[in-house]
């Protein structure tokens, strides 16, 4: 069973910032967020004005494109999650800003993976993926012990990107270009365009 992805802050804000979210849920389709994630976004938004507008897509976005995951300390799985994945008890992590959507997104997929499903994270931190990427390996070595675990799949902005090419929001190069130093000017994680693949995609032969 796979469901709705879940996002991490640094796509949603790199898409909504730009007023691209029918983009983005045209690719990927109706996503989940942690709750500090949502928060997350709101404040960047409100501090940083290159992110200014994705606090006025977000809060028109409805609640069949976007589900908010409860954050909640008294769920036992997802506490114990937080806990194993951060190396830190949940009640203490939760009040460390740093790197917090990240630990919550992989904490959400890790339960929900535990649980059967095939979860799909859509996250860009490099230092996010190399931590989802270790719990994808945990599931892999329970599902070989025959446990009934799910998986964990990781996608980003360039899987996104790659995925619109040539269709209605990125027709050609040249729109590829302009939406991808546009991004590049909000993450400057983003690699030049030249590094990714992103202008040699079969779509454009």
């Amino acid at each position: 069973m796979s469901l709705h992805p879940i996002m991490d802050a640094g796509p949603g804000l790199n898409f909504l910032s730009l007023n691209k979210e029918r983009l983005l849920f045209d690719t990927v389709g109706p996503l989940r967020v942690p709750e500090k994630v949502e928060e997350e976004i709101l404040r960047k938004s409100r501090q940083d004005h290159r992110f200014s507008a994705a606090e006025s897509v977000w809060r028109r976005l409805p609640e069949r494109l976007l589900q908010v995951l409860s954050d909640d300390s008294t769920n036992e799985d997802l506490s114990r999650a937080v806990g194993r994945i951060s190396g830190t008890p949940f009640e203490q992590r939760i009040r460390i800003s740093k790197n917090l959507g990240e630990v919550m997104v992989i904490s959400h997929a890790s339960v929900a993976a535990e649980s059967g499903e095939n979860v799909i994270i859509l996250i860009d931190d490099s230092g996010g993926r190399q931590i989802a990427a270790v719990e994808a390996r945990r599931l892999d070595r329970l599902r070989s012990m025959g446990r009934p675990a799910g998986s964990i799949r990781l996608i980003s902005t360039l899987t996104v990107l790659q995925k619109a090419a040539g269709r209605e929001h990125i027709p050609n190069r040249q729109a590829m270009r302009k939406l991808y130093s546009r991004l590049r000017q909000l993450d400057d994680g983003l690699a030049p365009i030249e590094q990714t693949g992103l202008l040699s995609l079969p779509c454009w032969k």
